[in-house]
């Protein structure tokens, strides 16, 4: 469950607020009876459904990652130090490189890389 609000922390801040801002829209005067409970379901479970969706397909892709590390492939992941020379760094064994938990770390470098932002090469 933590890795849930780690990976979808942002998304359920940002569903919240949308799901404010459907509140105030359908309580105006204007909108029709009833307006509140279905726009709140609707958007409710469209969101839901975003967000279900979003999580199934990272976290799928981080156990296609840790398998494809351990076969010894190698791994690119995003590197956001440097945006101006090389944006991508190669992850392998070879390289000294480690999985520990979620994260590829090594010796030789200063910062663990998380692997939700890497793909198999």
């Amino acid at each position: 469950m933590g890795t849930f609000f780690y990976l979808e922390g942002a998304y359920l801040i940002l569903a919240g607020i949308i799901l404010l801002i459907t509140l105030f829209v359908t309580t105006r005067p204007f909108m029709a009876k009833g307006a509140v409970k279905k726009g709140l379901t609707g958007v409710f479970v469209v969101l839901a459904v975003m967000i279900g969706a979003h999580y199934y397909m990272t976290t799928s892709r981080m156990a296609e990652v840790k398998e494809a590390f351990g076969a010894g492939k190698t791994i690119l992941c995003e590197s956001r130090m440097q945006r101006k020379v090389s944006q991508v760094v190669r992850i392998s064994r070879q390289n000294e490189w480690r999985l520990e938990g979620d994260d590829f770390v090594s010796p030789n470098y200063e910062r663990p890389f998380f692997s939700a932002r890497c793909i198999v090469e």
